[in-house]
């Protein structure tokens, strides 16, 4: 697996997000309150809404638009709503964050 350096961990604000331009369209990379760090497709499965814009709370975030609410571990959708959104693999090492993709045009916004 390739990985692309996007920045730091200190660059997104704790229960924040930060969103990457790729090759695959836009990935939100969320940091939660402890500090744990996901990423995804930054797209809600219900009517596509921007997930880095909305709240992130433990391990989850609500979409902005219609208020779902999305597992930033599994990237599915809690019941009753029903979908998924693509997880793209994240890690942290020595305070940077890399993402699994190959190396593409990637410019992180904020």
């Amino acid at each position: 697996m390739d990985w692309i350096a996007i920045g730091r961990l200190n660059d997104i604000p704790r229960r924040g997000a930060r969103t990457v331009e790729t090759e695959l369209g836009q990935v939100a990379v969320f940091r939660t309150g402890d500090d744990a760090v996901f990423a995804m497709i930054n797209r809600c499965p219900h009517r596509g809404g921007p997930l880095s814009e909305g709240l992130v709370s433990g391990h989850v975030v609500v979409c902005p638009l219609h208020n779902w609410t999305i597992d930033l571990e599994s990237g599915a959708a809690a019941a009753p709503d029903e979908g998924c959104t693509p997880k793209i693999p994240v890690k942290v090492e020595g305070g940077k964050l890399w993402l699994a993709l190959e190396p593409a045009k990637a410019a992180v916004h904020g």
